[in-house]
């Protein structure tokens, strides 16, 4: 072996090393093994439901109200939450069984070990695009409150996530848990309130036509707020950044099991839906009882809340319940944003250089990015930006679940197993990968009117419908031959145990000298000093930027295409000769 190769390789073992210190808290571009999931599946799901309690919702309820009236707004939030539900359903219940974040499970589901750095880039942009409203929120309060201005209220409650967010999913956890009592009993009073003691204000919300007084049931304008809802597609990535930490599923705890993927996995979007139609309850009441000053800020959450604890109780004491709201549910959401955005800026950067800078410096990025937003008053075009930003998050995430859905169990040409790791995959899979950019230009093209003005408001069925029906056309047209570079690991131990559930037996990595579970392992294309195979984690793998351990691609079978099986049904031995001019083109 070559010096420059030595350097490297003692470089990629260095890298591989940090990365898997570090990641022995959030499990960043890995599995997360069995070993590390203590909680029980109410914890989890408490978790993840407490990262769904930002204050965006009530804003864009108000929003989408004020701009098209309230029958279309709750229609346009009803056709969107049935599109998250069921998209988001089979992206939950993988995340939950095999214990991988969306990241890991795009790569296998049409896009390709580097293809699906594009959709974590997606998802970085809904992180941080969040984090700026929620921030901004959080200032508007903390302006209100304690008189602090915008600007200097943006900084702080940017610097002020940065501590929590540096360790990973045992801080996040106890956060969650311990400060959503107190959240749902501040969201809940005023609404309680409001029918309770001006039962009015039900008729006035249903009988509310928009600012312009023209709101009757209309199709495009249900659309178009059934597209500013539909921005929030991209939170079940969030809910799986927890969900990934569920138990393994037993006949024991099985019911409970599937209550809680199924209520914090796409059942986020009920809650979400109902916080839509309170923010726009409450803003309709203020538009119709208050004075015009507050009418004017009826779509700020902080307005919204003082609004109606002004009417219940003391000024000094409606004014530190609204904004100790608005603190809690920024710092329950934005730790939340930083924490997923960090993963997946980590993902992309670390896949394409080989390289581990370490997350810390991606929470950074994130909330730097985040802050300039907030610093340009992006709350002021909160409805364009959402409505812009839905064309991406709805072809990414319905590609993943149609082919999940449709290639994965109808036509079972994609491999029902997720595959993750580096060298099993293709570095591009057309069937997501293009599915997904032809939806997203082709819906965005359609939002920015080019193809005429009758047609604008529908760009997200423009969306869902390619995303529907590409993956299965590439997948039937390609017969499946860019799903999996290599049949097998190398590695002859079975992937699942007896439950269905990832095998937590161990194995030695022959970089790192740590022991990582079955599904995180593969063989490496290096043997030992006596020619005894080597084994080699996910990590470290996606760390080593010589290729030397990147096991060759399986060669087709004679009198096809390629076409390729899953990992368990064409076992290899763990001791076959690799190839080492194939090894270093991974």
């Amino acid at each position: 072996m070559s010096t420059a190769s030595l350097a490297g390789s003692a470089a990629d073992t260095d890298d591989a090393r940090a990365a898997t210190r570090e990641s022995l808290e959030d499990y960043t571009l890995r599995f997360a093994p069995r070993s590390y999931r203590r909680w029980g599946p109410a914890v989890v799901a408490t978790s993840a439901l407490g990262g769904i309690a930002y204050l965006a919702d009530f804003s864009i309820g108000a929003n989408i109200g004020i701009a098209h009236g309230t029958v279309n707004a709750l229609l346009g939030i009803g056709v969107a939450a049935v599109i998250i539900f069921v998209t988001g359903f089979p992206l939950a219940y993988y995340a939950a069984r095999y214990n991988i974040d969306l990241d890991l499970i795009t790569r296998g589901s049409g896009f390709g070990y580097y293809g699906s750095v594009v959709t974590n880039i997606v998802f970085a942009t809904f992180t941080f695009i969040f984090f700026a409203l929620e921030g901004s929120i959080m200032a508007q309060g903390l302006e209100l409150g304690l008189g602090i201005p915008r600007p200097v209220g943006y900084a702080v409650s940017t610097l002020m996530i940065i501590p929590l967010v540096i360790y990973g999913m045992k801080i996040l956890a106890k956060l969650q848990v311990w400060t959503t009592p107190l959240w749902l009993l501040l969201m809940v009073i005023p609404l309680v309130y409001l029918v309770a003691t001006h039962p009015a204000s039900v008729s006035q919300f249903f009988d509310y036509r928009g600012a312009t007084g023209d709101g009757g049931p209309d199709l495009a304008s249900v659309m178009f707020a059934a597209g500013v809802c539909l921005s929030l597609m991209a939170q079940i990535a969030e809910q799986i950044d927890y969900l990934r930490f569920m138990p393994p599923k037993t006949d024991a705890n099985r019911r409970a099991w599937w209550t809680a993927v199924v209520m914090a996995g796409p059942g986020w979007v009920v809650f979400g839906a109902l916080k839509q139609a309170i923010g726009l309850f409450i803003a309709v009441y203020i538009i119709a009882n208050l004075d015009p000053a507050a009418s004017a800020t009826a779509n700020e959450p902080v307005h919204q809340f003082l609004g109606v604890y002004s009417e219940m109780m003391p000024a000094w004491l409606a004014m530190t319940l609204a904004v100790v709201l608005v603190v809690i549910s920024q710092i329950k959401i934005n730790v939340t944003n930083a924490y997923s955005g960090s993963l997946a800026w980590t993902n992309s950067f670390t896949r394409v250089t080989g390289t581990y800078p370490g997350r810390l410096v991606f929470v950074i990025v994130n909330l730097g990015i985040a802050l300039a937003l907030m610093e340009a008053n992006m709350f002021d075009v909160l409805n364009t930006i959402l409505g812009f930003y839905a064309n991406c998050a709805m072809a990414w995430v319905v590609t993943v679940a149609t082919d999940i859905g449709i290639n994965k169990y109808l036509l079972k040409i994609s491999p029902k197993a997720p595959e993750f790791r580096r060298g099993m995959l293709y570095a591009i899979n057309p069937v997501g990968f293009v599915s997904m950019l032809a939806s997203a230009v082709a819906s965005i093209a359609v939002f920015f009117g080019a193809v005429g003005a009758d047609v604008q408001p529908y760009s997200p069925i423009v969306a869902v419908g390619l995303a529907v029906v590409l993956p299965p056309v590439l997948a039937i047209a390609t017969r499946g031959r860019y799903y999996l570079r290599r049949s097998d690991d190398g590695i002859a131990i079975p992937m699942l145990d007896e439950d269905g559930n990832p095998s937590d037996v161990r194995l030695r990595c022959c970089v790192t000298g740590l022991d990582f579970e079955r599904p995180d392992m593969l063989a490496s294309a290096r043997t030992g000093p006596n020619g005894e195979p080597l084994f080699i984690s996910s990590l470290a793998l996606a760390t080593d930027r010589t290729g030397e351990h990147v096991l060759p691609a399986d060669p087709p079978p004679p009198g096809t295409a390629g076409t390729v099986t899953s990992t368990a049904a064409v076992p290899r031995r763990a001791d076959a000769a690799p190839d080492p001019v194939a090894a270093g083109r991974g």
